[in-house]
């Protein structure tokens, strides 16, 4: 980092470093960054302020009965039943992170938008099949055009019966 040009990006990363070891070579361009740039100067006086608060704590006495109160506590639970699936499972959803659950809930999730997708299609293509009622005037519509198809028709065959009836007293057809 020396033949660069230390910004305080690159001295905020190099500070840790200048904690532990100010004397280093490759220190030189953050210890020079430093001198001229108050902010990184601030930011190691907090990390040395710290680092000797740290150095100031002591740890607390461990007590003299703990490895008698640990085998003891360790007896008990090897000795205790094993728990059933209901706890196991209770203990597993109240302990975990819940990644290894995410599979299945992506599944879960798949499973339900197929089922309402295909619940939707099917109700829409039902809804298709369905015969459109009609309204009352079309019916009656309908109905006076099937009559008057019937009354041509019956026109139709009184005419072809006065027609052979000509036909048998001997009179010719007429030419239509």
């Amino acid at each position: 980092m020396s033949n660069k040009m230390m910004n305080c990006k690159n001295c905020q990363a190099a500070l840790p470093n200048l904690l532990f070891d100010p004397a280093a070579p490759g220190n030189a361009a953050a210890r020079a960054h430093v001198a001229t740039c108050a902010d990184c100067a601030r930011e190691l006086a907090a990390f040395q302020a710290t680092a000797s608060l740290l150095d100031l704590w002591q740890t607390p006495e461990i007590s003299p009965y703990f490895d008698q109160k640990l085998a003891v506590r360790l007896r008990e639970e090897q000795a205790a039943p094993a728990p059933g699936w209901f706890e196991r499972i209770k203990t597993r959803l109240l302990l975990n992170t819940g990644r290894q659950f995410r599979p299945a809930l992506a599944g879960v999730m798949a499973l339900l938008l197929i089922a309402g997708g295909g619940t939707f299609g099917i109700t829409t293509f039902q809804q298709r099949t369905q015969p459109v009622q009609a309204s009352a005037t079309v019916n009656d519509l309908q109905i006076l055009d099937k009559n008057e198809q019937a009354l041509q028709q019956m026109d139709q065959l009184l005419q072809d019966a006065a027609n052979t009836d000509t036909d048998t007293q001997g009179n010719s057809l007429p030419q239509s």
